[in-house]
Formats: C-alpha cells, sequence, structure tokens
C-alpha cells in the first residue's frame, strides 16, 4: 500500500467517523422533538393542539380591602435591599388557603402621593390561616427619567411592624398544582424567585417525592434571596435539583458553594441540565430575562399548555390572541390630549408609550388600578378580567381596541 493510498483510507475513516458522530447528533435531538411533543400530545407532523381558554375567575375570598396588620419584618439578602413583611388579618379570622404562586394587592398612603397607590406583590411563601408573607425589592433611581419606585422606597423605609395596610384578597393566573405528580422547571431571575419559592415549599410538602428542579439567577451572593432556606431544601430533598446562576459572581463568591455556575439563566443552561421529560416549567423574572427564554422554550418544543409565566414590574408578556383587532385603530386619550394608533399590545402599555400618566397595580386584571372610563368605542380583553369592571369603563391593562377609540385619561 501506497502512502497516498494510506492517507486516502485514514481521510475516508474520518469521514465516516463525522457521519456517524451527525447522526447520532441528529438521532438525539429527533428524540428530543419526539419527547417534546409528546408532551402537547401531537404526533410529528400534527400541530400542537390548543389549551382550551381559562374559564372566568371565581370570585376573591373577600371583598374590597382587609386590614392587616404587620407582625414581622426581616431582611432577605445581604444587600439589604430585599425585605419580607409578615401579615396577620387585624380582625383575628384564619386566612383562607389558595394556591402558591398568587399575590395580594396593597393600597399604599405614600408620602408626596396625591392619591394612595395600589401596587401588588407575590405571596413569598404558602399561605397560613394566621398569615400571609410579601417580599419586596427596593426599586433605586435609575436616571433621571426612571425615578426609584415609590411603592417598594415606601414598604422599606415607612412600613414597620404594628402598621395596618389595606389588603386585597390573593389573585392572580400564575399558580402551580401541588397535587400533581409530574415533574417541575422553576425558573427565577432576581425577585422573580418569590412567587417561584412558594410554589417550590408548597410542592415539596405535598408530594415530598415529586421531582422538582429550580434554576435561579442573580448577579452574585449580594443579592441572592433565600439563599439559606433554599440550601436546607435541597439539603433534606434529594430530588429537588437546585442550579443558582451568578452573572457577575463577587471576590468573595465561592464556586460549588455559593453558586453552581457562572453565567445567567438561558436556553442553553436548561438544555444542557434538563433530561427529557414531560416538564411543566413557570418562569418568572424580569422582562429582558422573559423577552429572550420564553419564545426559546416554546422553540426548543416546550408546548404553551406546559410553559407558565409571569413578570414582574412594568414587563408585560401577553399570550397572542385569537382574532385580535387589527393594527392601526386610533385611540385618544382625551384628558391627555393625546392621540395614538394601537399596532399590539395592551392599552396600558400604548398609554405609557404614548406619555399618558395612568395608574397600574397588577397589570394582569386583577386590582383595577388602570380601570378607565370609556368615552367612545368598544374594547375587548386577552383574558377574562377577575376584577369586576364597572359598567362603561375598561381595564387598560388587558384591553385592546375593538374599534376606534377614545378614553378618559
Amino acid at each position: 500500500m501506497t502512502a497516498q493510498e494510506l492517507l486516502l483510507l485514514i481521510l475516508l475513516g474520518l469521514f465516516v467517523q463525522l457521519l456517524v458522530y451527525a447522526g447520532v447528533g441528529f438521532y438525539r435531538h429527533w428524540l428530543a422533538y419526539l419527547a417534546l411533543r409528546q408532551q402537547a400530545g401531537a404526533r410529528p407532523g400534527e400541530p400542537v393542539p390548543e389549551p382550551e381558554p381559562a374559564p372566568p375567575a371565581a370570585a376573591p375570598a373577600w371583598p374590597g380591602w382587609r386590614p392587616f396588620r404587620v407582625v414581622e419584618r426581616r431582611a432577605e439578602d445581604r444587600a439589604g435591599q430585599v425585605c419580607s413583611f409578615l401579615l396577620a388579618p387585624v380582625d383575628g379570622q384564619p386566612l383562607p388557603a389558595c394556591p402558591p404562586g398568587r399575590f395580594l394587592t396593597f393600597r399604599l398612603d405614600v408620602e408626596g402621593a396625591a392619591k394612595p397607590l395600589v401596587r401588588c406583590y407575590s405571596l413569598s411563601e404558602p399561605a397560613t390561616p394566621a398569615h400571609y408573607r410579601v417580599t419586596v425589592k427596593r426599586v433605586p433611581a435609575a436616571g433621571p427619567e426612571r425615578p426609584p419606585g415609590r411603592a417598594s422606597n415606601h414598604f422599606h423605609d415607612r412600613v414597620r411592624v404594628g402598621d395596618v395596610l389595606a389588603v386585597q384578597a390573593p389573585s392572580g393566573h400564575f399558580q402551580l398544582d401541588c397535587a400533581a405528580p409530574g415533574p417541575v422547571v422553576l425558573v427565577a431571575g432576581g425577585i422573580g424567585i418569590t412567587p417561584l419559592y412558594s410554589m417550590l415549599c408548597a410542592a415539596l410538602a405535598a408530594r415530598p417525592e415529586r421531582e422538582v428542579w429550580l434554576f435561579y439567577g442573580v448577579r452574585d451572593g449580594r443579592e441572592m434571596v433565600f439563599g439559606a432556606a433554599l440550601a436546607a431544601l435541597a439539603e433534606r430533598h434529594a430530588n429537588l435539583h437546585l442550579h443558582v446562576c451568578f452573572s457577575r459572581p463577587g471576590t468573595d463568591d465561592v464556586a460549588g458553594r455559593d453558586y453552581r455556575h457562572a453565567g445567567r439563566v438561558d436556553i442553553a443552561r436548561l438544555r444542557l441540565e434538563l433530561p427529557l421529560k414531560p416538564f411543566h416549567f413557570y418562569v418568572c423574572g424580569p422582562g429582558a430575562m422573559m423577552a429572550s427564554l420564553l419564545p426559546a422554550l416554546a422553540e426548543w418544543g416546550v408546548a404553551e399548555a406546559r410553559l407558565h409565566y409571569e413578570a414582574f414590574g412594568p414587563a408585560s408578556l401577553a399570550r397572542p390572541v385569537a382574532g385580535a383587532p387589527a393594527a392601526g385603530l386610533g385611540v385618544r386619550f382625551e384628558r391627555s390630549g393625546v392621540r395614538a394608533d394601537w399596532q399590539a399590545g395592551s392599552l396600558l402599555e400604548l398609554a405609557e408609550a404614548s406619555g399618558v400618566k395612568v395608574e397600574s397595580g397588577c397589570r394582569l386584571g386583577c386590582c383595577g388600578a388602570c380601570q378607565t372610563a370609556i368615552l367612545a368605542g368598544e374594547v375587548a380583553y386577552e383574558q377574562h378580567p377577575e376584577y369586576e369592571v364597572e359598567a362603561g369603563s375598561c381595564l387598560l391593562c388587558l384591553a385592546r381596541p375593538r374599534t376606534e377609540l377614545v378614553l378618559d385619561a
């Protein structure tokens, strides 16, 4: 055999190895595709069935505002920017149970505000008959165009043990079925850990054997919330897979002790760590994380019925609405003297983008803070509001224009 023939045989062998490697890779991706398609009950080549629309929400556990007393407040992070508030009803009556993931709506008398502010904060531990808990992150100023959060700073600077706050009953659509046996993935960014920590505790209490994966991303150890509690849960439950990610670890943060991965929580991390199982995904975090991760999960093949999420702060991530009105409808905000053409998103987003000041709270159709009178025209809703809307009004956070529209804003 000549040297030239030997070289050709070597090259041929390398080429065959490359073909085998590519074939194995394709086969593995095909198996992943089939597994994820099976989550939605669809066969290859068939469309994923649309989830059934959610039924109208149940009536709230109590009407209107109920007084709660702050019985404890506790710092939850090393930076001192996150604080929990334990709330007990002033009337002493037992509190109703509610699914983990719900939030409370507060009416706050904030110094310097012309009227009370309405804000919503997630329950950060499972509800008990004696108390609820919320955990609030201080929102600092971010330049002249983004002043500090009035409500969060009010909580940190003014709300003390013994103070009484006006609270609406737990509400929201983001919730975990604790009785279900299937595996679940929780993905949190920053203060988005609050509802997911409640879900985690409730899920493990209801079914200690349930497989749960938690991916939690923060900047560094100073910003981590519930760190000791999460470590203790992972120590007690072998089926809890805890993946803490620091995007910018501090000099005193130690890999393997304080965090598991350096970097952000993204689709590459999930695909690398997760086995192929019919997971339900629950995601909560800042807008940037949600905007990148949710489409990536859908592209990976996670069925819409298995993808549950909630954005916090001003972020709004609405699901597509079947039969949505055509873009270009004119909306006039009468008191502000502003006219804008609606293209997509909610009327609340349109108002904010047009410089129209509108009060808002939950941004989910639960608190009623953005209720606005309709002077002319009609609106449509992307989902049934929990709040009972007054006749002739709409909730801007869920509403889209059905026709040309004039609003009292």
